[in-house]
């Protein structure tokens, strides 16, 4: 191939994963030539980004370390950053593309010291620290909701909304109507919590559906995502309750289930977000405590204040007052459709396009017929 050049930055957690994925087999599909440059996580990835040639670099994160590590972090991160001026002057690509965590810091600061042309992608409604970094270089900023906490003013003006990438298969979900819903029908609540599974939702959600009113319990079909030392007594309580119950730590058909799914209980990081939405389905989001700067309650909210979502801390996230929501959600036939349409409406579903197509801007306005030669750039 002797199409332009984009070099994808990622780091190795599934929310800077997944829309990277996404946009590389967008980008592969339109006749780009490809290269990664990650870190020592690299190896894990699976999917398009496992066709492209991986270039590993040193990093480490700072934020939450002690003043020794921290040090250490920012000696690996400077080792990293010339390694990435190494590669990229090497590699001399069009574009290149970051996605988030420390390994994007040292490769798109040495990009934009060489006079590269950059773009970042911010999937969560709050911009993440890497990126706080790295907007005021960007030759565009990509984001994920319409409004984007931390986003400078003076980084407004290259902004552009293109939603958050997620795979095909769930974009094929959005074409699949929401199952009935009646007053006999089956509930289908999908329960997920990170690859890991949650167990704070293996404590409390089990509990909270055995004691549902007799009427409500006994339509209810639950699929849930438990750590395999919780599974024993989450699969105990649901039988106790004659619960149907299908458990596991991980299931490979996220898609399928998340079709048949009417409701779903989950965290509220990016990716899930993503899905949700570009789905149109509704949820109970219990928004992660710890993450930094508390970006999933941002998201959640973004999606409760538009309908799609009801949001419940984990101070909130009881037994008792689960099983009270999910009575007074599933007490109206209307209330749970309605969710799911407004869930859908803030969806988009063509968010990879919309990125692929911010890149492919950047690569016309380079000229000289989509190659720009390296060249030194004051820091």
């Amino acid at each position: 191939m002797t199409g332009p050049l984009i070099v994808l930055s990622t780091g190795g957690t599934g929310g800077h994963i997944f829309p990277a994925q996404a946009l590389a087999e967008s980008l592969l599909a339109r006749g780009y030539r490809l290269q990664l440059i990650t870190d020592r996580r690299g190896n894990a990835y699976s999917g398009p980004l496992e066709k492209i040639n991986r270039h590993a670099i040193q990093g480490a994160g700072i934020s939450g370390r002690g003043f020794i590590a921290k040090i250490g972090a920012m000696g690996r991160l400077a080792a990293g950053y010339f390694q990435a001026r190494k590669l990229l002057r090497a590699l001399n690509p069009d574009v290149v593309v970051g996605f988030g965590g420390y390994a994007t810091v040292p490769t798109l600061l040495a990009a934009s010291h060489l006079g590269i042309k950059t773009a970042i992608h911010e999937q969560n409604a709050v911009l993440g620290r890497a990126n706080r970094v790295l907007a005021p270089r960007a030759t565009r900023v990509a984001t994920a909701f319409k409004t984007t906490t931390f986003l400078r003013n003076a980084d407004r003006a290259k902004a552009v909304w293109t939603g958050n990438p997620v795979r095909p298969e769930i974009v094929a979900v959005r074409d699949a109507a929401l199952p009935s819903l009646g007053p006999d029908t089956p509930i289908e609540l999908l329960i997920i919590g990170g690859s890991q599974g949650a167990s704070i939702f293996s404590r409390v959600v089990p509990a909270a559906v055995a004691a549902l009113p007799d009427d409500l319990r006994s339509r209810v079909r639950i699929t849930q995502q438990c750590r395999k030392e919780d599974l024993a007594q989450v699969r105990e309580t649901y039988a106790k309750a004659h619960i149907e119950a299908d458990l596991s730590p991980f299931f490979e058909d996220i898609p399928e289930r998340l079709a048949a799914a009417h409701m779903l209980i989950c965290r509220a990081g990016a990716s899930t977000m993503a899905e949700l939405t570009t789905a149109g389905r509704p949820a109970i989001l219990v928004p992660y405590p710890h993450a930094i700067d508390d970006h999933q309650t941002a998201n959640a909210a973004r999606l409760s204040d538009a309908g799609g979502a009801w949001m419940m801390p984990d101070k909130d996230f009881t037994p008792m007052l689960l099983t009270g929501r999910l009575t007074s959600l599933f007490s109206m036939e209307t209330t749970v459709p309605m969710a799911a349409r407004c869930a859908a409406q803030i969806g988009m579903p063509e968010a990879t396009e919309r990125l692929a197509d911010v890149i492919a801007g950047i690569i016309g306005a380079n000229g000289n017929g989509g190659q720009s030669p390296v060249r030194e750039a004051a820091a």
